[in-house]
């Protein structure tokens, strides 16, 4: 398995393209204008206390007052309160906290009325950006992430990764953070950080507790509210949360971006430097590693996969429901179960990646094809477990149940990423829109597949010249794909007088094949 990275960078947009095995897994976007990302901390003020939500509302700048709730405030708030106020007014100059005096902790099932009052200073971290109509979801909890370690301010727990799965490594890495973690600080030790030596985990810690004193000495002199702590750029947080050995390539457009990249990859793993490149190619980068062809093919209402099965994706205000068909393709050496289970694990390793492409989050309802044997069922409860096992949101699935259902609750911190597929329809003013090319040619392909399943010899295609042109330029181009799979050549003609999304196959004597 290999990873690969590509960036592009614009004005003022940089997109992340991830891509696992040539196929794209993840897409991310960083707007400059995105001043309320996952991670930001802010010094900002209680605008509203609302004892019926058990939780206030806090401006923290956006128009929509961002919501915390009384179990997101931590235990240390009265510790956290006490350092903001005296931070701010100048009368507590060591950032560290081993001299700092705490506080006793709130109580976990006690009132916001008796924890915070309006027009109170508070620090506060986006843990939920602004979705829909909702403002920022934060926490008076805060963390710091780094590459191997989160440092935690006024705790004293030191915290294991469960994916870490030695006993002795957990025991090895909890006794070394223990004897570099400062007073007053507790640390949760990252997947990454197996196998690492201490004077990595150090260098990691003291970068933090920097990041965590520049954030301090800005409090005596910021307004309410402004950002006092932003994440690290994109591209930096993005390889610091995914970055390992699997990384074959990490590729970018953008001579300024290559510089940061490559210093950051230099800093966390200097093996692993040669793989940032540089890239020249008078070809738009998306376009040269395919990865605009595959956006098209992704996102959008229907999605197309191997063997004719296709997923269709609805959206609602509540939930996302997914509904897998198997194209009604014809197996005749495999019955109906056999068949079920096929299309069923072929989509289950569709929607995994559709759900981190797409970072869907919520309640999510898939609608797999019945089957009647529980051990089929279980086959592909494991499999969909499998993959979604890197998927780095929290997510919890539960197995299929009676009706086929299989329900999937996923952590949603971001806006759903949401791609235009449409285009302006070429054969009228009138202001509508049609699925661009590539989707159509998804649909073409799919009734192809149907067709030679019933074994005919030769086939016509009669289509748009555009949809025509599309199919049969360029080199290897999706016909020759075509004959280069089944063996079998499809003839296209382009046809003036059809609509564009018209289309129609005749057999070798010029009937219409439906």
């Amino acid at each position: 398995m290999e990873n690969e990275l590509i960036i592009r960078s614009s004005s003022d947009i940089v997109d992340f393209a991830l891509l696992k095995d040539g196929k794209l897994i993840e897409l991310h976007k960083d707007e400059e204008d995105n001043n309320f990302s996952v991670g930001d901390v802010f010094i900002a003020k209680i605008r509203k206390v609302v004892p019926g939500l058990n939780a206030a509302f806090v401006n923290v700048g956006y128009e929509k007052d961002a919501f915390l709730h009384y179990h997101d405030l931590g235990p240390k708030l009265p510790s956290l309160l006490k350092f903001v106020k005296r931070v701010s007014t100048g009368k507590h100059t060591d950032f560290l906290l081993k001299n700092f005096q705490f506080e006793k902790d709130i109580d976990k099932n006690g009132s916001v009325t008796n924890a915070l009052k309006s027009n109170q200073s508070i620090l506060v971290q986006i843990v939920k950006e602004p979705i829909s109509t909702k403002g920022p979801r934060i926490s008076s909890e805060l963390s710091i992430a780094g590459r191997y370690i989160v440092l935690v301010p006024f705790s004293d727990r030191i915290s294991i990764s469960q994916k870490i799965e030695s006993k002795e490594e957990k025991d090895r890495l909890k006794r070394l953070v223990k004897s570099i973690t400062p007073k007053g600080f507790g640390v949760i030790v990252r997947t990454v950080a197996e196998g690492q030596k201490v004077a990595e985990l150090d260098r990691d810690l003291q970068n933090l507790l920097s990041r965590w004193k520049a954030m301090c000495k800005k409090l005596n002199k910021a307004h309410h509210p402004s950002k006092v702590l932003g994440e690290m750029n994109k591209a930096s947080s993005i390889l610091r949360d995914i970055f390992n050995d699997s990384f074959s390539s990490i590729v970018v457009d953008d001579e300024e971006l290559y510089v940061q990249i490559k210093d950051y990859v230099q800093e966390i793993a200097p093996k692993k430097e040669s793989i940032v490149k540089m890239y020249k190619n008078g070809v738009p980068v998306f376009e040269k590693f395919g990865i605009e062809r595959q956006i098209k093919t992704s996102f959008g209402r229907t999605v197309s996969m191997a063997k004719g099965a296709y997923l269709v994706i609805e959206h609602t205000e509540a939930l996302h429901v997914i509904d897998v068909n198997s194209g009604n393709r014809s197996n005749k050496e495999k019955n109906q179960e056999d068949t079920a289970l096929e299309v069923n694990m072929i989509s289950a390793s569709e929607i995994a990646r559709q759900l981190r492409l797409r970072d869907m989050g919520g309640i999510i309802v898939v609608d797999f094809i019945d089957m009647n044997k529980a051990e089929n069922r279980k086959t592909l409860y494991n499999h969909l477990r499998e993959e979604m096992k890197d998927d780095k949101a929290k997510h919890k699935i539960l197995p299929p149940s009676k009706f086929g259902l299989v329900q999937i609750t996923r952590q949603r911190v971001r806006p759903e990423r949401n791609i235009k597929t449409k285009e302006e329809n070429p054969n009228g003013n009138n202001g509508d829109e049609i699925e661009a090319p590539i989707k159509i040619v998804n649909k073409i392909t799919q009734d192809l597949e149907r067709i030679f399943n019933k074994d005919y010899k030769k086939v016509t295609l009669n289509t748009h010249p555009f949809i025509a042109a599309f199919l049969t330029k360029g080199f290897p181009s999706i016909r020759t794909k075509w004959f280069m799979e089944h063996k079998k050549w499809v003839k296209v003609l382009p046809r003036d007088a059809y609509t564009y999304l018209e289309y129609h196959f005749f057999d070798k004597n010029g009937k219409e094949i439906k």
